[in-house]
């Protein structure tokens, strides 16, 4: 890693030259929650000022750019004794300013899936490796737990990574690329002030977190707890409506459907993201459903981000956003579900 220190203004020509030559991307205020506050999602941005950089955080995450909802994996032409097969996954190069250090730590949870695991994506590979990203650090939200599990600092996965010292930015360089964008502005070596100026930030970031959970023995504890009645209690409350995996940035189940055309000429395959929580998620042919009960989908969706699947095996998958719970519609938290496990736990002692 190489450091670096950026006025403000200098990072301004930065960003403004990469939004001359690429599609760039950044938070801006979509519209205005019924509490008054803003709600931020990253789009597409033309200048500098369309960048709200001092954004709490987006209803969505990162993900959505890596693992659309829906894509095209292939297409397929038929003729009358042959057939032709379409992929295509080339990705733009494009911009992506103001990722927060917990989706970055998000997308490094999806690389070990999707780059390093035993089926890559290239479809994911070839947007990855096409983004140039670049993070920004925060005063966290009220109810963001990252701290707790260890997702407040990053130390890969990104080009270029700013902390805030007031009038200028601590960079920490992490790719060839970056370094050679940053040859175009002015930077200097970080002084003995610089650093302890990004130390204190950093110390005043970890201590302003109001919101903790005790994830240390969790994975053991959703073992102990496998028939609680915890997750009748809560399940009972779930809408079955997907739309925790729809913003969580580490949720990546999907299902692929196949699609011929009417006319028999024609077919495309295509997969779409999915939901555990979702009722006929795991349905099989002949309609026998493995978890048709809501308290199952839900404990497994918590199982699958505390405990870890195959792909992911003892690797705890979330990362302490809570987008989950801010939009879940009957108030699902995972602070709450997690400390009931706790205290459920506690009584069977």
């Amino acid at each position: 890693m190489i450091y670096k220190v950026i006025g403000k203004d200098e990072f301004r020509k930065l960003i403004e030259g990469l939004i001359e030559s690429n599609e760039t991307f950044g938070p801006r205020q979509v519209d205005t929650g019924k509490d008054g506050q803003p709600i931020y999602q990253f789009r597409k941005v033309d200048s500098f000022d369309d960048l709200e950089l001092d954004y709490n955080y987006t209803a969505s995450s990162l993900k959505n750019f890596f693992l659309p909802f829906k894509e095209l994996l292939s297409r397929y032409a038929f003729t009358d004794d042959d057939w032709e097969q379409g992929i295509e996954y080339r990705v733009n190069p494009r911009v992506i300013v103001g990722a927060r250090a917990c989706d970055i730590n998000a997308l490094n949870k999806l690389d070990d899936i999707f780059i390093r695991g035993a089926f890559p994506s290239p479809y994911y590979m070839a947007r990855r490796n096409n983004t140039f990203l670049i993070g920004m650090d925060h005063m966290p939200p009220e109810d963001c737990f990252c701290e707790s599990l260890g997702e407040l600092t990053v130390r890969q996965g990104f080009n270029l990574f700013c902390t805030d010292l007031g009038d200028r930015y601590y960079l920490s360089i992490n790719s060839s690329k970056a370094f050679n964008f940053l040859k175009k502005v002015k930077t200097s070596n970080p002084t003995a002030e610089d650093d302890r100026k990004w130390i204190e930030r950093r110390q005043l970031i970890k201590s302003s977190f109001q919101t903790e959970v005790e994830t240390d023995e969790l994975p053991d504890l959703l073992d102990i707890e496998f028939s609680s009645p915890i997750w009748k209690k809560w399940g009972d409350k779930c809408l079955n409506c997907g739309v925790c995996a729809m913003v969580c940035p580490t949720c990546y189940c999907y299902g692929v459907e196949e699609t011929i055309d009417v006319s028999l000429k024609q077919a495309r395959k295509e997969r779409q993201q999915y939901s555990c929580t979702v009722v006929d998620f795991a349905e099989v042919a002949g309609g026998h459903n493995f978890r048709p009960l809501k308290e199952d989908r839900l404990k497994y969706r918590y199982y699958h981000h505390y405990h870890g699947f195959a792909e992911n095996a003892d690797q705890q998958i979330c990362v302490g956003c809570n987008r989950c719970g801010r939009a879940c519609l009957p108030g699902i938290n995972p602070k709450d579900v997690i400390n009931d496990l706790i205290l459920e736990s506690g009584d069977d002692v």
